[in-house]
């Protein structure tokens, strides 16, 4: 489900409209632009929809596919948008194997959405990650800043009510 469209609709602001052009300005002609390119679009809008790759490519002169390409390879970019509470799960041995695929699961099925993914309000995203180095709370999620470990799947109702 990776490739879905996402719930929230793409919205782009004159502000960040003139910094993306600015960048672009800036970086085109330069050889290996579209990294340097990507990461600063991706710092004007927190994540790289379709729209802001095909912005890059014509402000480099590059095809969409490069464009694509380096988004899509490189974890540091997310083509989706991130809530305003960003949801990890552990999926790292010591986790996993003390349950954090069922945390997943439960989070995925509690907030309607799978991993990678933004609830349509805007609220909530949901990663898997690998090694946190918290293996003694294990299993271990991360709300943003804040750490869960010792859980179970029925600790997690009380979890997201903080952040309702």
């Amino acid at each position: 489900m990776a490739n879905r469209k996402s719930a929230i609709a793409f919205q782009s602001t004159p502000e960040q409209e003139a910094r993306l052009t600015a960048v672009l300005e800036k970086l085109r002609g330069t050889q290996g632009a579209v990294m340097p390119a990507l990461q600063q679009a991706q710092e004007i809008y927190g994540y790289l929809p379709i729209e802001v790759q095909k912005r890059v490519a014509d402000g480099l002169g590059v095809p969409l596919e490069e464009v694509y390409g380096v988004s899509t390879f490189y974890s540091q970019f997310t083509l989706n948008p991130k809530g305003k509470y960003k949801v990890s799960v552990c999926l790292g041995t010591a986790c996993y194997v003390k349950g954090s695929g069922a945390i997943y699961d439960a989070l995925k099925e509690k907030l309607g959405i799978d991993g990678g993914e933004c609830t349509p309000d805007g609220k909530f995203s949901l990663d898997a990650c690998r090694c946190i180095g918290a293996c003694g709370l294990a299993p271990v999620i991360t709300i943003n800043d804040e750490v869960y470990g010792r859980l179970l799947p029925e600790d997690l109702d009380d979890i997201l009510a903080k952040y309702e």
